[in-house]
């Protein structure tokens, strides 16, 4: 397709796209292959841009390209799409970035683990944020840097060569063989990465990786306006206003719903905020208690992401180490905590502890008190000295509204860092933002937290805030009345289907403060092997999802999320958030998320007819 005809076909496409492609954060499954993430959205876009066909109804029928926008999208699908067609590359060499450092350490990160060298050439100044003692003494990156004037000016190197520069327009890049990866820096939209050569098409999905775990894809809205830069159209006003009206409006509200009195940090998701936590961490460890093991302790079953990144962190350092943390079913988490504190105690080492509460998938909360003792246990190393105390990083996506962190709330006598995707209730589904924030006890680490945010520059969008201050002033109240509906579904389910087991949080729990709006189902199965019976049940599983999007489209939706405005999620294994939990490790039973705003009564009639069809 010539570059004239492709752009005028881009200026249909985006005058002809489904709102959703802008709006929506987590899209459906049920239209979605992982293991063809992009591919096949791409493949048939591009059916449909040889036909030149940009129906509105054409577009809308397209496959989900990801399932969740923090990973990519329709429309950063679209815009790697056309600027791989402007440089004659295949649509997987181009990877798109919100922040403009991340692309940079997507490459060092492999490099450091295959034990090669990079070249960072540059133009002008690189990235702001950039600091290079840091990435060279916390992260370990290895690296030489040469200021040129042109991409010309750079001759072969041994290793790899990134070549780093501000762009104002997006448009081909100067061909030279001597480069490995283009990073064009966009000042209004992010970054786009290009793989260049054969040679270097192994990097693609570990570049993908760090954009899937460390970071976020260019926002749908960035690419809206990135690509009607291409077409000469004026970009839509992304210039937020009030923005520190929101800003302070956010922080007010994340000190409200948590309770705690220090200043929070905003991310542009959950995982950035997370990421930023464990090197912040780290770095503090390096200065701190040099030469010290870093134990990171984390439950294998919790949100993949979480579980995923932590294990890349310490993949990338040899002091640190991860430690597994059983927390479900059989499993106490107190107990679980006694015993491998005891452990690391005695090895003189570092506790970085990671735990959900209420716990995912089987909602499941430890008692507090208890868990309060254990981590404030006084512990000695084998030679008899005072043993390093924990952090607690606690995450509070499930139930926001707990106040952990206050000076009289149970966990003030610890180290606690509390963090929440703002994906989920704070924004109700609105943007990926996520946000972190410390007790007293913890708040000294706070700085080393947000120098990480802001180094690998993933700090909120201004229409980010926008949006969270919009939304986060109602967030007690959605939560409440989320609450209220699902256990008026709960106690349904177990009246109508009395043999299913319920994963949901007792009265009791609920009257400490513990309401969430998730609930996990396993249904009755039947069978004379383990294996039949765990068939079966899956098959009963995705034949309840199937009836409830059908016979409910514009309410019930097979996606992953949680704290959404409207309607009702369902997703299964409860566990596979985004495919990286292990197999043994996946809990192969419906999770359920209910909203404040959803017809009850009809999710109840469904489910009636589910029963009578088993």
């Amino acid at each position: 397709m010539e570059a004239d005809k492709m752009l005028d076909y881009i200026k249909d496409v985006l005058e002809n796209m489904p709102a959703d492609w802008l709006r929506l954060t987590t899209h459906r499954l049920d239209i979605y292959d992982e293991k063809l993430a992009k591919v096949q959205f791409l493949d048939q876009f591009e059916i449909l841009a040889k036909e030149n066909n940009s129906n509105p109804s054409a577009l809308n029928d397209l496959p989900t390209a990801y399932d969740y926008i923090r990973l990519g999208h329709p429309l950063s699908c679209v815009l790697e799409w056309v600027i791989a067609k402007l440089n004659n590359l295949a649509p997987d060499q181009v990877i798109s970035f919100l922040s403009k450092t991340t692309p940079i350490l997507s490459v060092l990160r492999k490099n450091l683990l295959d034990h090669k060298n990079t070249l960072i050439a540059y133009t002008g100044e690189l990235p702001s944020s950039f600091d290079i003692e840091i990435l060279r003494t916390i992260y370990g990156y290895t690296f030489e840097l040469k200021q040129v004037s042109k991409a010309s000016d750079i001759s072969e190197f041994d290793g790899s060569t990134i070549f780093v520069s501000q762009q104002d327009e997006i448009s081909s890049v100067d061909q030279n063989l001597n480069i490995d990866f283009y990073i064009n820096l966009y000042a209004d939209f992010g970054s786009v990465l290009l793989v260049n050569g054969e040679e270097n098409k192994k990097y693609i999905l570990d570049i993908q990786h760090v954009r899937r775990r460390e970071t976020v894809a260019m926002t749908p809205d960035n690419c809206l306006g990135a690509l009607k830069s291409l077409g000469n159209q004026p970009a839509s006003d992304t210039q937020q206003k009030n923005v520190a009206e929101n800003r302070s409006t956010v922080l007010e509200s994340i000190k409200e719903v948590s309770g705690a009195n220090t200043t929070p940090l905003v991310a542009s998701s959950g995982l950035s905020v997370q990421y930023a936590i464990l090197m912040g961490l780290v770095h503090n460890a390096v200065e701190n208690h040099k030469g010290k093991a870093i134990k990171i302790i984390v439950p294998p079953n919790c949100y993949g992401g979480t579980n995923d990144q932590a294990r890349r962190v310490a993949a990338c350092n040899d002091a640190i180490e991860i430690v597994d943390l059983p927390v479900d079913g059989d499993n106490d988490m107190v107990q679980s905590i006694d015993i491998v504190l005891a452990k690391i105690a005695k090895e003189d080492a570092i506790p970085y502890i990671i735990a959900e509460i209420p716990t995912n998938p089987r909602v499941e909360v430890p008692d507090l008190n208890n868990l309060r003792e254990v981590l404030s246990a006084k512990r000695k190393t084998a030679n008899g000295s005072e043993a390093i105390d924990p952090v607690f990083i606690l995450d509070q996506t499930f139930c926001p509204n707990v106040h952990f962190l206050g000076k009289t709330d149970i966990l003030s006598s610890v180290r606690t860092i509390s963090f929440a995707s703002g994906s989920k209730f704070p924004s109700g589904g609105k943007c990926t933002a996520g946000y972190c924030v410390a007790n007293n006890k913890a708040e000294a680490l706070m700085d080393k937290i947000a120098l990480h945010l802001q180094l690998c520059d993933n700090e909120a969008t201004d229409l980010q805030m926008e949006l969270l201050a919009k939304q986060m002033p109602s967030m007690k109240q959605r939560i409440h009345d989320a609450y209220l509906n699902t256990l008026e579904f709960v106690n349904f389910i177990k009246e109508t289907l009395p043999t299913a087991k319920i994963n949901f949080v007792s009265e009791e729990l609920a009257k400490e403060g513990f309401t969430p709006s998730v609930f996990s189902l396993d249904l009755p199965t039947k069978g004379d092997t383990t294996e039949e019976r765990e068939t079966y049940k899956r098959e009963l599983n995705h034949k309840l999802i199937n009836l409830m999007i059908t016979e409910i489209p514009d309410e019930s939706k097979y996606c992953v999320s949680y704290g959404q405005l409207n309607g009702c999620y369902w997703t299964i294994p409860a566990t596979s958030t985004q495919g990286t939990t292990k197999e043994d490790d996946k809990d192969y039973i419906a999770r359920v998320s209910l909203s404040p705003n959803m017809d009850v009564e009809l999710h109840k009639k469904v489910f009636l007819k589910f029963v009578g069809g088993m």
